[in-house]
């Protein structure tokens, strides 16, 4: 039991460690964007903002969506020291219902990687 529960604080403790990695490198305003109602067939967007509090300029390698039904669209040059950028994403609400849809960011040269949500529930258009 006990070699149970240190495997699980292991784990716990390599994941706050590698989001701390990724955290140092991009900061983010918000990680989660609840849309509320969405009435259907009409494309949502949000824009995550974000800054670069390291020493270093960072380079975003990659945005992957879960779906085909969220697009993201991210800064393709280096973002300098200090300097903000965002990342667009949008949700194409043409089923209606919740949902929860998640966006993979990946760093250059970063093996951790960030994890920002979308929510909402979408409705009937009138």
């Amino acid at each position: 039991m006990k070699s149970i529960l240190f495997g699980i604080a292991l784990i716990m403790a390599v994941s706050v460690n590698a989001q701390s990695k990724v955290d140092s490198l991009i900061k983010f305003e918000k990680n989660a964007w609840a849309f509320g109602k969405v009435k259907q067939n009409t494309p949502v967007t949000y824009e995550f903002k974000f800054t670069n509090p390291g020493k270093a300029p960072i380079i975003i390698e990659s945005a992957v969506a879960e779906c085909g039904c969220t697009t993201p669209i991210y800064p393709k040059k280096p973002i300098m020291k200090g300097k903000t950028g965002t990342i667009k994403v949008t949700y194409d609400a043409k089923n209606a219902g919740s949902f929860t849809k998640k966006v993979t960011i990946k760093l250059v040269n970063v093996p951790e990687t960030k994890i920002l949500t979308i929510t909402g529930e979408v409705v009937a258009a009138k």
